[in-house]
């Protein structure tokens, strides 16, 4: 698939909406520079093709409750595409599974998992894991603090404008 086209009027719409996506169109145009209808086109335009995926919130829930976040690293036995596939399908159907990425080397998959409690935990592990005939390896290690938190890198690290 062949990368999107962007200008420099795309690349500030994106990263304007990548760090607030709640602002109105009119408060849009007014930060990068452009007409209301320009920006209402445009963000039309990287929907259709697909940049703009979702608007979602970025919710702390540690303000709800104590939350256990876990990063779980995923070694499968069979490592046929099929499997990778399947494997994939099976842990993303988990609502606790917020993240889930295959990587190379080392695991097969990391996946970030967000469970009320130590109990949960034990409970989604067992289902996920001992349940699945094809992990051979399950390590897991649980975020004692989130420092960070973003929903992707800023747009100018990524495409720089031709």
């Amino acid at each position: 698939m062949p990368a999107l086209e962007l200008d420099v009027l795309d690349l500030r719409i994106a990263a304007v909406l990548q760090a607030d996506s709640s602002i109105s169109n009119l408060d849009l145009a007014q930060r990068v520079h452009a007409s209301a209808p320009t920006c209402l086109r445009r963000v039309r335009k990287l929907k259709e093709a697909g940049l703009i995926e979702r608007e979602i919130a970025v919710l702390d829930l540690s303000k709800l409750a104590s939350m256990v976040t876990a990063v779980i690293e995923v070694s499968l036995d069979r490592q046929a595409a099929e499997d990778y596939d399947d494997f994939e399908r099976y842990v993303c159907t988990e609502p606790a599974v917020t993240q889930c990425y295959r990587v190379s080397p080392g695991p097969d998959f990391i996946v970030i998992a967000e469970l009320p409690d130590m109990r949960s935990y034990d409970e989604f592990a067992r289902r996920l894991f001992t349940q699945a005939s094809n992990v051979r390896n399950v390590r897991t290690f649980f975020s004692m603090r989130r420092a960070k938190f973003e929903s992707g890198p800023p747009i100018g690290t990524i495409v720089r404008p031709g």
